[in-house]
């Protein structure tokens, strides 16, 4: 909404000054912004979600875990 705010202050600045070239930048610009704020606020589900944390799983258990299984598979062909 910011942004949407100070385009329109731009453009009332731009026409004050007699800027043409500036207000028609400036329009397209406004154009899109609003048309995004539009597109957000429309959007189904936009709710915040916590995802937690994330943690590193430690890459030695799953090794040495994978070699037990190994020794343990070749005990009991034996």
């Amino acid at each position: 909404m910011e942004i949407r705010d100070n385009l329109l202050d731009r453009i009332a600045e731009a026409e004050k000054e007699g800027w043409l070239g500036k207000i028609e930048g400036l329009r397209v610009s406004l154009a899109s912004a609003e048309s995004r704020i539009d597109q957000i606020d429309s959007a189904p589900g936009s709710v915040a979600i916590n995802l937690g944390m994330s943690r590193k799983a430690p890459a030695h258990p799953a090794q040495k875990e994978g070699a037990a299984s190994l020794r343990q598979s070749r005990d009991d062909q034996q």
